[in-house]
């Protein structure tokens, strides 16, 4: 299942991938289905219609939920039992979550629910498809969601305003839900059995949420390859680490990956250095005592180790993405109801434990940057480690001026909280509902903290490329290779080099915003 590449119409047979709900959320494109699975949604439907004029048990559709799982409930009480669901399970709490990452959240829900096998009806089905289409956005409160038996919360604040509850908002305004879909022209659904379920039992938020923020991290580390080559330059590193002949020898294939792309963007460089001219230069020195050489043979670990640093992090996100994609591409949610089985299947699919790993792997993966990158920062600002860079990249007026010493405090900073964020949520569990739901994911908090820590992320490499500029400058920018000289000049055109102290918080931000996201 995927998108027309025009209209964005979801077809059955073909994936829908990452990059797709991104776009489609970002340009507010309308979403449509095709016949073929609108034909699939209908059959589950009636399949379901089926069992219950067959007097089957079902959870959800005669049965209570949760926690009352063991109360029969009669199918007259339907739209009662699915509306006190969604009101029950609406608790989240906090800030509420922008426009974007809500309408991921349900664009996620309509792909899952386009599977056909999860017996919501085509008129509710619909309705949701014309609420995401018409600009109204439930408020999402961020906090308090489990991540199993699905985004529980989440997922019920969308439900309720497509039942004409709770609040959204609709060009800039909030107002009641009701009021949004009559300004939007709709009308509130109106939910029969299972509906309530499959609308809100499913992993769609923590998806939805954590494919924007995965596809910014992997912009971010396609970025961040660019300006160690650029920090590399700044520090006069040497390029043979790079060489990948060496790597072969490694069979990691984000190692051999992030190796060779150094290798290229430094090619030309006149600033990074040739490990045979230092061998040169420190065999010219060799006495018959020991002394000191005036430069060593190896640079340090943040600088040489480079590949095998990033590899494993390039290698991870791959990895991540594939289990978002695969996820995205599920009916996630509980029972199932598969019209070319002719059955009905009560299961686990919407635990949200695949989710919730991945993403705190997302976590380790940006600490593991946010890690390299603040110990270049330091080797930039410490004149015993920069190869010959002024103290605190202040070559005009050191101590009257204090150069980039105080951004150094800000990145510190965050890292610090970033290593904080990266204990794991997916380990949290806590049993809840009489220990009905006995172990749960806490998949979309560790997206929310993904989030955050990509943010983090952010800002300490905005610091470092501020920093690799400075030091360009000094050293002289004549000497960039040609493909960091692109990256160079677009920094530059946001910041200038630094001849005074100045407050550079606004600097930060725009290279975080305008570079790096």
């Amino acid at each position: 299942m995927g998108f027309d590449t025009v209209t964005f119409t979801l077809t059955a047979g073909r994936r829908v991938s990452l990059e797709e709900i991104e776009s489609a959320v970002r340009n507010s494109i309308p979403v449509a289905v095709d016949d073929d699975v609108r034909k699939r949604v209908r059959r589950s439907r009636e399949t379901l219609v089926s069992f219950v004029d067959a007097g089957r048990v079902v959870y959800g559709v005669n049965t209570s939920m949760g926690g009352f799982v063991d109360r029969l409930v009669p199918v007259s009480m339907a739209q009662e039992l699915q509306e006190n669901l969604i009101n029950a399970v609406a608790t989240n709490v906090g800030a509420h979550l922008d426009d974007h990452s809500v309408r991921a959240i349900m664009l996620s829900r309509i792909v899952s629910l386009a599977r056909g096998n999860s017996a919501i009806s085509e008129e509710n089905f619909d309705k949701l498809i014309a609420v995401y289409n018409s600009g109204v956005v439930p408020c999402v409160p961020e906090k308090g969601s489990l991540g199993t038996s699905g985004d529980l919360g989440p997922l019920a604040s969308i439900a309720l305003v497509c039942a004409g509850q709770w609040k959204a908002r609709l060009d800039g305004e909030t107002l009641s839900g009701a009021e949004a879909l009559r300004r939007a022209g709709l009308e509130p659904m109106k939910l029969s059995f299972k509906e309530g379920l499959a609308l809100i039992n499913g992993t769609s938020g923590m998806v939805g949420l954590g494919s924007l923020v995965y596809q910014r991290a992997r912009r971010l580390l396609d970025v961040y390859l660019r300006v160690s080559a650029l920090s590399i330059e700044g520090l006069r590193g040497m390029t043979k680490p790079f060489d990948p002949r060496v790597h072969q020898l490694k069979p990691h294939l984000g190692q051999r990956e992030v190796a060779a792309k150094l290798w290229e963007l430094l090619a030309d460089s006149g600033l990074a250095r040739n490990e045979q001219d230092t061998e040169d230069v420190l065999a010219s020195e060799m006495g018959t005592i020991v002394k000191k050489g005036s430069e060593p043979i190896e640079d340090a670990y943040s600088i040489r180790c480079t590949p095998q640093i990033l590899g494993p992090v390039l290698d991870s996100m791959n990895t991540i993405a594939g289990t978002l994609a695969d996820e995205l591409n599920s009916s996630n949610d509980n029972p199932l109801v598969l019209p070319d089985e002719d059955d009905v299947f009560h299961n686990g699919h919407f635990h949200g434990q695949y989710v919730a790993m991945a993403m705190d792997h997302l976590v380790i993966a940006l600490a593991t940057l946010t890690n390299l990158s603040n110990r270049r920062v330091d080797r930039f600002m410490d004149a015993s480690n920069s190869n010959g860079l002024p103290p605190f990249l202040c070559r005009e007026e050191p101590g009257l001026r204090l150069g980039l010493m105080g951004g150094q405090f800000m990145t510190a900073s965050v890292t610090a909280e970033t290593r904080a964020l990266a204990v794991p949520m997916s380990i949290q569990s806590l049993t809840t509902t009489a220990d009905f739901q006995d172990i749960v994911s806490f998949g979309f908090v560790a997206a929310r903290k993904a989030r955050e820590v990509l943010t983090n992320a952010t800002y300490v490499v905005a610091f470092e490329l501020l920093c690799a500029c400075q030091a360009v400058d000094i050293r002289g920018a004549e000497g960039l290779s040609s493909e960091t000289r692109e990256l160079y000049e677009r920094t530059r055109a946001l910041i200038p080099y630094l001849d005074r102290d100045v407050t550079i918080t606004d600097y930060v931000e725009a290279i975080a915003r305008e570079i790096l996201s």
